[in-house]
């Protein structure tokens, strides 16, 4: 299948307040952001029309920003009916929104005081990430870890984490594995290149406590869908050698929705009851209403 690339698209990208053509959505080769990853992103799922917790993630792009010292210079109102229109002006349904914020090139130096901030939002089709989900995919264990908090902003959804996301995946597909799982700076299980995971153990789902990577949306909605339907979920620090004790295992994010892993490093799982109960449910929220979302996972 022939490359499409993103920079030669037809649509409209919401660029700074306004609706530019696709390919005229630009910025400088001395931008802050593309030098020293003074950019943060979010990204999101349209389903029927319906961004699936907009305002969550609006709310987490502004921290996000914060966390990085950026002040988005819109309300969250303005950006989450930005998104709504961006996926509107594009003529889609089912869709990956992708809002982004970086620092201009008014300054190029480390410190970048009076740089602009810009935002930018676009959207483009995007099927499930894994074909026949249910059979599984296959994990590698990174070399890379996962940094301790005081030394880089791992409460934020920051472009510069995602570094060591790509090298991670590169090297397991090289490999012939789909992702890798990655460790964190004590060796401790910490999550997928771009995905929550989750674990059954003795029927319960078993999570690890996400203290220098990101406290998925995802992982929340799934882990309240588990609840609601009487599965025990833990969080806790889980070791690589209690991998072999698992039963399931599945990686949860807007991208990965609820994927199956049906291997890690070589240690084989087949996906059961509670990864399917999970993968069903949340294929059933995402396209229900915003209104009836928040009413289901409240009850």
């Amino acid at each position: 299948m022939a490359l499409v690339p993103f920079d030669d698209r037809d649509g409209q990208i919401w660029q700074d307040g306004v609706m530019v053509p696709w390919r005229e959505a630009r910025l400088h080769v001395l931008s802050h952001g593309l030098h020293y990853a003074s950019g943060v992103f979010e990204g999101e799922r349209a389903y029927a029309g319906n961004i699936f917790k907009l305002r969550m993630h609006t709310e987490r792009l502004f921290n996000s920003a914060r966390i990085l010292g950026m002040e988005i210079p819109y309300t969250t109102d303005e950006i989450d009916a930005a998104c709504m229109q961006v996926v509107a002006a594009n003529g889609l349904q089912d869709a990956y929104v992708r809002p982004v914020v970086w620092r201009g090139s008014e300054m190029m130096a480390v410190s970048a005081q009076n740089s602009r901030i810009h935002v930018a939002i676009a959207t483009w089709a995007w099927p499930a990430m894994f074909a026949d989900r249910m059979k599984g995919i296959r994990l590698d264990l990174a070399e890379w870890k996962r940094p301790h908090p005081e030394t880089a902003p791992t409460a934020s959804k920051a472009s510069g984490l995602y570094m060591i996301g790509t090298l991670s995946k590169h090297a397991a597909e090289a490999k012939g594995f789909q992702d890798a799982l990655m460790l964190d700076w004590r060796g401790r299980v910490a999550e997928s290149t771009g995905a929550n995971i989750f674990f059954v153990f003795d029927g319960e789902l078993h999570t690890p406590t996400p203290d220098c990577f990101l406290d998925g949306i995802t992982r929340r909605v799934v882990m309240q869908l588990a609840r609601r339907n009487q599965i025990k979920v833990v969080e806790r620090p889980i070791l690589p050698e209690e991998l072999p004790r698992a039963s399931e295992v599945m990686l949860v994010g807007t991208g990965a929705e609820v994927t199956p892993v049906r291997e890690i490093a070589g240690q084989v799982y087949t996906p059961g009851r509670i990864t399917q109960t999970l993968l069903d449910d949340y294929e059933k929220l995402v396209r229900m209403n915003p209104a009836d979302v928040e009413k289901r996972l409240a009850a």
